[in-house]
């Protein structure tokens, strides 16, 4: 792991935290750039990125403070600042950013099919950017494996989050950004293709959540399971991504304007 970029006597600069906001704006970036190709606009874009964000911030923080039971315990921690400096739950976030940008789309007259499959690569390559942002924290652990590319964290900054010293693990933060980068490529081809609105975040939805529902096996951590049966909660939202995948409409055939 590799916690900190910088250090300067007490003044340190968190890896997790530049990776995170390097994963922010490039996922904009590439949003505002497709919304330029599609013809939107791209100013109500960036401010659907924006609140986006914010949005999917506060949704994280709710879902790991809803499923951690050490929370219920002590209600007193969810005002410190290690629940605010942590990461959250991705999934809660997401779906809380799903939510908003339906409502904000339909307010700003954004085609939403069309709006969705612009932001779907930034998506991609944003959150593999932010695992490993995870990678360098030493959170979102794998089980205990003896491979030839297991990763061992010995750094006792590492204890915060709750990882293992000392033990090879699956670097499943690794797995997870690896395939996102792929999603990503594969969804930048499809869209520089002729393709019909809503079937590049419909291919997202289905991809990450194949790759989500694999890598939770190998993921080691106190996962809920409030539906019971063999999957924890990450694998059911992750069918549940997949079938709304296969279950999202498509529209016309859509092609972007040659610069």
């Amino acid at each position: 792991m590799f916690p900190y970029l910088i250090q300067l006597g007490s003044f340190r600069l968190p890896a997790y935290g530049v990776l995170v906001a390097t994963a922010f704006l490039v996922a904009l970036w590439m949003a505002s750039r497709f919304a330029k190709e599609k013809g939107l606009n791209s100013e109500k874009i960036v401010n659907l990125g924006v609140y986006c964000a914010l949005t999917g911030m506060g949704g994280s923080k709710l879902m790991m403070i809803a499923l951690d039971p050490d929370y219920r315990a002590h209600p007193g921690t969810i005002f410190t600042m290690a629940t605010l400096q942590s990461a959250g739950i991705f999934y809660g976030g997401f779906i809380a950013a799903l939510v908003f940008a339906y409502f904000y789309m339909k307010k700003q007259g954004l085609p939403w099919l069309a709006t969705s499959d612009l932001f779907a690569p930034g998506v991609a390559i944003g959150h593999g950017i932010g695992r490993l942002g995870c990678f360098a924290a030493g959170c979102c652990w794998g089980k205990p494996a003896r491979l030839p590319w297991s990763v061992t964290f010995t750094n006792p900054d590492a204890q915060s989050t709750g990882v293992p010293l000392g033990i090879p693990l699956h670097p499943t933060q690794l797995y997870e950004a690896l395939a996102e980068a792929v999603i990503c490529a594969f969804l930048y081809w499809r869209w520089k293709k002729p393709h019909a609105d809503g079937g590049i975040i419909r291919l997202y939805l289905i991809l990450y959540g194949v790759v989500r529902f694999g890598v939770e096996y190998l993921r080691d951590h106190d996962a809920s399971n409030p539906f019971g049966g063999p999957f924890v909660l990450e694998q059911w939202i992750s069918l549940a991504l997949i079938a709304a995948g296969f279950a999202l409409p498509v529209r016309g055939t859509s092609r972007i304007k040659v610069q």
